[in-house]
C-alpha cells in the first residue's frame, strides 16, 4: 500500500477499534494539544486515546470538534486515575470527563492500573454501569498483569475489551499478549516506540534502511504484524504523519524475526505502584 493512497478504510480494525491511534501522553499545552489532535484526525486516523492523569481531556475534545470530522466515527478512550476508582468517584470523573472532552460518551474506558483506590468489585460495577447507561460504549483495563486480567473478566458483566500495557522491540511482552488473546482481550501498546530508544537498535535499523521507511513506522509495523494496537504520542504533524505512514510498511517473516531476536529488554515505565 503506497503512503498516497491511505485513508481512514486503510487502519485494519479490531473488534471496531483502529489498530493506529494517536497518544497524548504528556501533550499537556491546551492549544498544542488541540491541534496535533485535529491534525491527526484530518490525517486519517480514527482512534484518540488520552486519560485523566493526562490533564489534557478537554484540550482532545477541542481538537475532536476542530476536525471536520463525525463524532460518531471516532473511536475515543480514556481512563480513570488511580485515585478515583472507588464506586460512586468512578461515576463522577467519568461525568468529568466526559464534560471536558465535550461528548455524551467515550467508546472505551480503561481503568487506568490496578492500584491506589482499586476495588474489583466497586471499581467495576461502577464500569458496568457505565455501559448500562450509554456513557461508555467498552470497559477497558490497563497495566493489568494476567491475574488482574482474569479477576476483571470474572467480576464484570460487560467483556474485558482491551488491556492496554508498554509493548515495544525492547519489551514484547509475548506471555502477557499471548494471556491477552487466549482470553479474548485486545492489546493495546502504549509507548510503543520506547520512548524513542527503538530508534537506535540495529536491527531495527537494518529492517528500516531495507524497507526505507523510518525506525518508528518499522516498529510500529511489527506490532501491527504481532496483533497489536498502537497508540503513539506525537505531537508535531511530521511525527503524526511519519507514523501515519507505518501502514504502508509490510514486514516480512525475515523482517519479524530479526527484531524478534532483539534480546535487549527495557521498561520505560516503572512506577513504584505498579502490579508487577
Amino acid at each position: 500500500m503506497s503512503q498516497d493512497t491511505l485513508t481512514p478504510d486503510s487502519v485494519p480494525t479490531a473488534d471496531g477499534m483502529p489498530v493506529l491511534g494517536l497518544g497524548t501522553w504528556q501533550n499537556e499545552d491546551h492549544d498544542q494539544c488541540a491541534d496535533s489532535v485535529a491534525t491527526a484526525l484530518e490525517m486519517g486516523y480514527r482512534h484518540i486515546d488520552t486519560a485523566q492523569a493526562y490533564g489534557n481531556e478537554a484540550a482532545v475534545g477541542d481538537g475532536i470538534a476542530q476536525a471536520d470530522v463525525d463524532r460518531e466515527d471516532v473511536f475515543l478512550a480514556t481512563k480513570v486515575w488511580i485515585s478515583n476508582l472507588a464506586h460512586d468517584d468512578v461515576l463522577s470523573s467519568t461525568e468529568a470527563s466526559l464534560e471536558k472532552l465535550g461528548v455524551d460518551y467515550v467508546d472505551l474506558l480503561y481503568v487506568h492500573w490496578p492500584s491506589g483506590e482499586y476495588d474489583p468489585e466497586g471499581t467495576l460495577s461502577a464500569l458496568d454501569q457505565l455501559v448500562d447507561g450509554g456513557k461508555v460504549k467498552n470497559v477497558g483495563v490497563s497495566n493489568f498483569e494476567p491475574e488482574h486480567v482474569d479477576e476483571a473478566i470474572e467480576t464484570l458483566d460487560a467483556d474485558v475489551f482491551a488491556n492496554q500495557f508498554e509493548c515495544h522491540p525492547l519489551l514484547p511482552q509475548e506471555e502477557l499478549r499471548a494471556h491477552c488473546d487466549d482470553a479474548g482481550v485486545n492489546v493495546v501498546a502504549y509507548s510503543p516506540l520506547a520512548r524513542g530508544r527503538v530508534f537506535d537498535v540495529p536491527e531495527v535499523q537494518r529492517v528500516a534502511e531495507k524497507h526505507d521507511a523510518s525506525a518508528a513506522a518499522v516498529s510500529l509495523a511489527w506490532l501491527r504484524e504481532k496483533g497489536v494496537t498502537v497508540i503513539p504520542k506525537a505531537t508535531s504533524e511530521d511525527h503524526i504523519r511519519d507514523n501515519w505512514t507505518s501502514l504502508s510498511v509490510d514486514l516480512d517473516a525475515d523482517d519479524v524475526a530479526a527484531i524478534d531476536a532483539i534480546d535487549e529488554r527495557e521498561r520505560a515505565v516503572d512506577p513504584d505502584f505498579a502490579p508487577w
